[in-house]
């Protein structure tokens, strides 16, 4: 394996076998074209970012090179004259040499050893700030948990029938928290109660239906749960949808964006003030966990429109998730800063849960929650990058339940660690504006019962 560029102290990360990219060819997280250099194995990479915690890094898959932060798209010169089988992580031993420009013309800019520390941390599951890391499991960040105190609350997390969410709700009821389960397929959620109850043979839970891509779904939930006269301390939006062709909802808009954004938007006012009474009743701080993606960080600017994302007119699967999964971030980050004008007793923070494979691949096979291209060599991620339910369900439940997380709002966690997000999802413009768009859109579907605040 040979790289034609340039430059001799830059450490390069090289993921899966080596293997030819058609020029031109597109995929949902990445794609490739021929330059204008008749040179053949030459090919430039779009921007796309690899975990939270790299900077200008470069990522070799394939014969592509992939910078992540930045913005200009670049050609990297690569040639082989044998497969490479193995996953390395480290530097090329005299592949690089001397720095300069590409074929193209643009100047790469080489990361520091940040990157490879960054990277074997999360290889070793080496802890953070919070005294847990990427290895953590959910468990391991509720242990602190006293079961005493724990067994007052009631939780509610959507996407509970399988994936995260439902390692989520296993840990949280032995815990002793009390159980709403919203589900699309309540026969599924009667098999989720079931292997509850095997493991905590006292655990509450309560079923109720719900489709988050239907407004009036959603209101037929909040309206049930409401009835019950059941206190409110958690609230997870957990639930996910990843869709490869165009959908809409039964409301017409786009079904990831409706799903995974407005849904849970919807989901989350009409139960505010539920949130926020239980809070000031009991003295114990009401916590909102949305569940985002390390995938927001892909969303440019002015790919962020509200009227495009309900219904837009070039469709991109991945695309359109990443935009709700920025849109998560924003709901927190305003929502936040309301309750904190509000001196209310009530918490929202984002979570990244890592890079598990979730239910989301029943709609895209390949798919991996927090990655920002499609893999179609797995085989080594299973080992050395995914991670497992338990581990992927970790941040949800250490934003949700960890004493360490008390007063803490607004916030972005990865690796039950607080971390950066991108700019754009730092914007306190654009989350004000996304949620007035937001709030308009409810207030044209002239929703009852629904409180909104300024």
């Amino acid at each position: 394996m040979k790289l034609a560029i340039h430059e001799a102290n830059g450490n390069i990360l090289v993921f899966g076998s080596w293997r030819n990219v058609a020029p031109d060819s597109h995929h949902p997280f990445f794609k490739v074209r021929k330059p204008e250099s008749p040179r053949p194995h030459h090919f430039a990479a779009v921007k796309t970012p690899f975990t939270r915690s790299t900077s200008n890094s470069l990522l070799l898959f394939g014969n592509n090179l992939i910078s992540q932060s930045c913005k200009k798209q670049h050609t990297v010169s690569c040639s082989s004259t044998k497969a490479v089988s193995a996953v390395g992580i480290g530097f090329p031993r005299n592949q690089v040499a001397g720095l300069g420009k590409n074929a193209m013309g643009t100047q790469f800019k080489f990361p520091s050893c940040d990157l490879m520390k960054a990277t074997l941390k999360y290889l070793a599951g080496i802890a953070g700030p919070s005294g847990y890391g990427s290895k953590t499991t959910a468990e391991q960040v509720t242990q602190v948990c006293s079961v005493s105190f724990t067994s007052q609350f009631t939780a509610i997390i959507t996407g509970a029938t399988s994936g995260i969410g439902a390692e989520t709700a296993m840990v949280l009821a032995k815990r002793g928290v009390r159980l709403v389960i919203p589900a699309r397929d309540l026969k599924k959620a009667a098999i989720l109660k079931e292997a509850i109850k095997k493991q905590s043979p006292w655990a509450d839970i309560i079923l109720l239906e719900i489709d988050l891509s239907s407004f009036a779904s959603i209101q037929r939930f909040c309206a049930q749960f409401l009835s019950l006269g059941l206190p409110l301390h958690i609230l997870i939006n957990n639930a996910g949808k990843f869709s490869q062709k165009l959908e809409f909802s039964e409301d017409k808009f786009e079904l990831s964006f409706a799903t995974n954004y407005l849904g849970h938007f919807l989901l989350t006012e009409m139960l505010l003030d539920k949130m926020v009474e239980t809070a000031e009743q009991t003295g114990i701080e009401g916590r909102i966990v949305n569940v985002s993606s390390v995938v927001h960080n892909w969303v440019k600017r002015d790919k962020f429109c509200f009227s495009q994302m309900l219904n837009p007119k070039n469709y991109n699967g991945t695309r359109a998730y990443a935009q709700s999964k920025l849109a998560n971030i924003l709901h927190a980050k305003e929502l936040s800063r309301q309750l904190k004008a509000r001196n209310a007793n009530v918490a929202i923070n984002a979570v990244h849960p890592g890079i598990v494979k979730t239910g989301i691949t029943r709609d895209h096979k390949g798919f991996i929650t927090g990655m920002h291209f499609l893999f179609y060599s797995l085989y080594f991620m299973a080992s050395k990058l995914l991670k497992s339910t338990s581990q992927g369900s970790a941040s949800t439940c250490y934003v949700a339940l960890n004493p360490q997380t008390r007063g803490v709002n607004g916030k972005y966690f990865a690796d039950c660690n607080e971390c950066h997000c991108s700019a754009l999802a730092n914007d306190e413009i654009e989350a004000h504006k996304l949620w007035k768009h937001t709030r308009a859109l409810i207030h044209r579907r002239s929703f009852p019962g629904i409180t909104i605040f300024s």
